[in-house]
């Protein structure tokens, strides 16, 4: 059973390099997967 967590807060220079690493594809699948969940990005 997946638990679902709240986000509270993210740090804005990590969550910057997070999406600069989306867009370049090379975030390992559990962040990729947990920043389209958060942000709600189009997975396509």
């Amino acid at each position: 059973m997946k638990r679902s967590r709240s986000l509270n807060w993210v740090n804005t220079p990590v969550l910057a390099e997070a999406l600069s690493r989306y867009q370049e594809s090379r975030l390992p699948r559990p962040i990729r997967l947990w920043l389209e969940e958060i942000l709600e990005l189009n997975k396509d």
